[in-house]
């Protein structure tokens, strides 16, 4: 009598499961497709932010016909502030993953935040697509298979400026002194170094990023250029507030030294650089694509934000598109099959087209060099000349991922 009963529970169990299978699996096809973007809309990256932000959401607008719906569920666009804080930084993401159920992440607007969140990626196993942060160990040495690049990373920034020099040029190089600088730094030199450029380094100098008063460090940096050979640069990476009028400033009349400006800057970056000597290389500027996408992303950036789209916002676009092309090609949001989706995959930027690299699942892509212009352009915003377009085939990109 009991083996009876407990077998007509185990029945009526199963038929109960059977009933409710379909109304759950219906429930998950009808959740909404959450993307969590942690910027640091507070902080000296707020310009960064508000782009990266604004780029994401044009980008999900165009490539859903203004629908925000992918494979039939809609898209839910979660927005959280890391105020520039590295353990906020990681707290917001571990949020966005255990209290917003996000699917898929962005961010952060600084490579030391975006260091900071790639444990929790691979804690929630978790896409995170790094954005704009672009230290070369975010797909290097720190690397796990949870994390994607659509953007640049600074090893492709500096082929583009190592582009711009010449055999028996003389650099020094000022840059802030965490990751992001350090990186950069490195970087360039193993540029030079991959594309035969036999350039004199003559100075590194790397002050904290809350540096005000340049003075002193420039002073260390042209006594070192003061006797150098050749055509004379000064290598500066910075975010913002970009500081290279500051350092024109400094320089004394008649010292021929050059800017070369490694992965350029956004709009208000750039406005302070008029009438400097400056080149090199660049991820993005709104009059170099010529594509029906970039013509686009361009009309309606000016009509919705009264400017043209810069590098930050090209890097939210270009992030929706590797989001938007994941979910098409996997056919769900679900993170095992979202990275073998995504793992090789070929889409459409305003760019042009790009490849995530299977073994960092850093994007291979074009890069521009590029010359501040000696006379205003079409606009107030159209400050760069373009040099050439380097193709992603002439970009000889080290694979340096950890695990």
């Amino acid at each position: 009598m009991i083996k009876r009963s407990l077998l007509a529970a185990v029945f009526a169990a199963a038929l109960l499961s059977a009933a409710i299978a379909p109304e759950l699996a219906q429930a998950q096809a009808n959740r909404p497709i959450k993307i969590a973007l942690i910027a640091s809309k507070t902080g000296p990256s707020e310009q960064y932010a508000r782009d990266t932000e604004r780029g994401l959401r044009l980008g999900l607008d165009y490539l859903t016909q203004g629908t925000w719906t992918v494979l039939g569920r809609k898209i839910e666009l979660v927005v959280k502030d890391d105020q520039f804080k590295p353990e906020l930084a990681k707290a917001m993401l571990t949020e966005a993953f255990s209290d917003d159920k996000a699917d898929i992440a962005v961010g952060t607007s600084w490579s030391g935040g975006a260091l900071a969140m790639l444990p929790v990626a691979q804690e929630y196993k978790k896409i995170l697509i790094v954005e704009p942060a672009i230290a070369d160990s975010l797909t290097g040495s720190a690397w796990h298979r949870y994390v994607f690049r659509a953007s640049r990373n600074s090893f492709q920034d500096a082929l583009a400026s190592a582009a711009s020099m010449k055999d028996g040029d003389s650099v020094a190089f000022l840059a802030p002194d965490y990751v992001y600088g350090k990186d950069g730094v490195a970087a360039l030199k193993e540029a030079l170094v991959a594309t035969k450029r036999k350039v004199n380094i003559v100075h590194e100098e790397f002050i904290p990023l809350s540096t005000a008063d340049f003075t002193s460090p420039m002073q260390r940096i042209l006594e070192k250029l003061k006797g150098a050979s050749g055509r004379k640069s000064l290598v500066v990476i910075w975010g913002a507030p970009n500081p290279l009028r500051k350092l024109a400033e400094l320089i004394p009349a008649g010292s021929d030294i050059e800017f070369i400006s490694i992965g350029g800057a956004n709009h208000e970056g750039l406005k302070p650089w008029a009438g400097l000597p400056v080149g090199g290389g660049i991820y993005y500027f709104y009059t170099f694509p010529k594509n029906p996408m970039n013509d686009w992303f361009v009309a309606e950036s000016i009509k919705r934000h009264k400017v043209p789209p810069d590098l930050f916002s090209a890097g939210g676009f270009v992030s929706a598109a590797a989001i938007i092309s994941g979910l098409k090609k996997a056919g769900t949001a679900e993170t095992e099959k979202l990275i073998a989706a995504m793992e090789g995959m070929e889409f459409d930027t305003p760019k042009g087209k790009m490849t995530f690299r299977k073994e960092d699942h850093q994007a291979m892509q074009a890069q521009y060099q590029f010359k501040l212009k000696k006379a205003p352009g079409a606009s107030e915003w159209d400050m760069l000349d373009l040099v050439r377009e380097i193709p992603a085939s002439e970009m000889p990109v080290p694979i340096k991922a950890g695990k």
